[in-house]
């Protein structure tokens, strides 16, 4: 079985820079990939040109960031809903000890 290959961001720019001027098989065979990688590889840069092949070869998606701050909301959401019953529960025992005060 062969050893998955793994180009940095440079490697992959230099890559199809070389399709602009050669044909993509010829490409293809000189650094031995396949052309659906190329393919990926040139919508990726096209849809994200600063962003396009970031990390460990992960593509970079625009959805993982907005799940990224949907999930932050939620548990922004949810840490405020218990501040305000902690609020309340604060206010009520306050009301009740004015009360025992004012009894006594």
């Amino acid at each position: 079985m062969a050893k998955r290959q793994r180009f940095d961001r440079e490697r992959k720019l230099e890559i199809l820079r070389d399709t602009e001027s050669k044909p993509l098989s010829e490409v293809c065979r000189e650094y031995n990939i396949c052309a659906a990688s190329i393919y990926r590889w040139r919508r990726e840069q096209q849809q994200y040109p600063k962003d396009a092949f970031k990390g460990n070869g992960n593509a970079y998606k625009l959805e993982a960031q907005v799940a990224k701050y949907e999930r932050l909301i939620g548990q922004l959401y949810a840490e405020n809903a218990l501040l305000k019953k902690a609020i309340a529960l604060a206010q009520e025992k306050q009301a009740e000890e004015r009360m025992l005060r004012s009894t006594k």
